[in-house]
């Protein structure tokens, strides 16, 4: 796949699981990000397709750094990760233009199935 996919996420493990996941499904350019600012400056940096963001994060949130994303680039596409019982980040998310979330813990097919619908593959 050509589609550049960027993972943030504090917990290096958790961005590991998920790129397992998307090279298995063929996905190979993968950009990471360990919090909201390295996502901010890397997201201008590379420009990925998709951004797959954690929500609580040190440093600045995911809700903070989709904000800044979606400032400067209105047409990003974002999906949130969040644990069960988050649901008002998930909320506020979804109304600073997050396109879904993917509530931990991941299940490989929920990330496949999330990806492929944002970007309409």
């Amino acid at each position: 796949m050509n589609k550049k996919i960027m993972l943030v996420d504090d917990a290096a493990f958790m961005r590991m699981m998920i790129k397992d996941t998307l090279k298995k499904n063929g996905f190979e350019d993968i950009v990471e990000a360990a919090n909201g600012q390295e996502a901010v400056a890397a997201y201008e940096e590379h420009h990925p397709d998709l951004v797959i963001m954690d929500i609580t994060m040190p440093v600045m949130d995911g809700l903070q750094a989709l904000q800044a994303i979606k400032a400067a680039d209105p047409n990003a596409t974002v999906v949130m990760c969040s644990a069960m019982g988050q649901e008002n980040m998930v909320l506020d998310a979804l109304k600073l233009g997050a396109q879904d979330f993917i509530v931990k813990p991941f299940k490989a097919d929920r990330i496949m199935k999330t990806v492929s619908t944002v970007l309409g593959q």
